[in-house]
């Protein structure tokens, strides 16, 4: 739930001293993959990426973005699930998004599902793919098994109290995004997922269906592979295979310890810090406690 508190913490306590200026696109967006995380969005990117499509953005950038634009995201996301200004005003724009994507050509994952219908609308000449999984219950457990694990970690929730940028990468996900998605309205991500997720991943099809004229639209499932995508985007089927990059136990895992090792470790460092130094500036007050 958006709340007072995060706008004070936002703007005082994790404020960036040098907030990035907003970027600016250079080429056109051509392709949008508005499937919901955990249908081989990673793979999708790297398929992209192979075809050509360079810079392809994944929910990943938002994570490991060098220049921090979580700000960017965490507005946008306000801008569309708790709205303060006039109706007429909350429309999200190209140039919006071109403020955050900058110059990438094709978006997937986290950005292009939370924002499917704003980014069809935003632009109308990119074409769009629906990526899904064949099999709902298999891709629910896998969001509890991903998602939520990162939701319910210790570790990451107190590191994100204890580093700036992990607050950050937190706050986007975790309190706008995945809560905007799977209608967390009580603010209890994990027990939205469970109650939620598969009509939302129903419903986020349908809704994809109905807005996207078939001329324009994919729908494609993981193990369609090369051929499909290639025709649609008119693009020559690689030698290669189809790239397979995030597996629950492959790629996901090797991006979660990466978060450790770039935040949860630094941060449990902050901590025993704040805890030695909160120890010795109380020595002083003990040795005069005991001399009185």
């Amino acid at each position: 739930m958006d709340h007072p508190v995060w706008h004070l913490l936002e703007s005082y306590v994790y404020r960036l001293p040098n907030p990035p200026p907003a970027r600016v696109r250079t080429k056109p967006m051509q392709v949008i993959c508005v499937g919901l995380p955990r249908s081989g969005t990673e793979s999708l990117q790297q398929a992209l990426l192979q075809l050509g499509y360079d810079h392809t953005y994944h929910g990943w950038d938002i994570v490991y973005d060098s220049e921090i634009h979580s700000p960017g995201w965490v507005a946008l996301a306000r801008r569309k699930w708790f709205p303060s200004m006039p109706e007429e005003e909350r429309t999200i724009t190209a140039e919006d998004f071109d403020a955050v994507l900058g110059h990438s050509v094709a978006v997937t994952d986290a950005a292009a599902s939370c924002f499917a219908s704003d980014m069809i609308a935003a632009y109308p000449e990119a074409k769009v793919v629906l990526n899904m999984r064949r099999d709902v219950d298999a891709w629910h457990r896998s969001v509890v098994n991903t998602l939520v694990r990162a939701n319910e970690s210790w570790g990451f929730w107190v590191a994100s109290w204890l580093d700036r940028e992990c607050f950050w990468a937190w706050h986007v996900y975790e309190r706008f995004l995945w809560t905007g998605l799977f209608r967390a309205t009580e603010g209890n991500l994990s027990t939205a997922v469970r109650r939620n997720g598969r009509w939302i991943y129903t419903e986020h099809n349908a809704m994809i269906r109905g807005l996207v004229p078939k001329e324009r639209l994919l729908e494609w499932y993981i193990d369609d592979g090369w051929e499909p995508l290639c025709k649609f985007l008119g693009k020559p089927v690689p030698s290669i295979p189809f790239p397979h990059a995030n597996a629950a136990n492959g790629g996901w895992k090797a991006r979660e310890e990466q978060c450790n090792k770039r935040w949860v470790d630094g941060a449990f460092v902050n901590l025993i810090v704040l805890v030695i130094l909160a120890v010795l500036l109380g020595i002083p007050g003990m040795m005069l406690t005991r001399r009185a």
